[in-house]
Parts: structure tokens; sequence; C-alpha cells
């Protein structure tokens, strides 16, 4: 790897890693905004139409 590159590289790096950072980052506020709603409906006595025999108790 020649120095003349090393720049595009390294840019080129910095930006898939700021992509990928931000798909996490709403991967998990999407999930905390899933829990958070999920946990409104139920308040509100909404429930869910299929329940695993665990969630019974």
């Amino acid at each position: 790897m020649t120095v003349s590159y090393l720049g595009y590289i390294l840019a080129a790096y910095a930006a898939a890693a700021a992509v990928v950072g931000g798909l996490i980052l709403r991967a998990v506020l999407d999930h905390r905004a899933q829990v958070r709603e999920l946990a409104a409906l139920e308040a509100r006595g909404v429930r869910r139409r299929f329940r695993r025999p665990e969630d019974e108790a």
C-alpha cells in the first residue's frame, strides 16, 4: 500500500464505520421505541393474539 492511497483507504473505512454505526444506533433506538409502544398498548389492555405457554404466568 502506498502512501498516496492511504487517505482514500482511511476515508473509506471511516465512512463504512459511520454507516454501520448509524445502522446499529437506529436499530437500538427503534427497539427501545417498540418496547415502549408495546408496554403502552398492554397498559391500555390490548393483548397479544398469540401467547407462548411461558407467558401465561
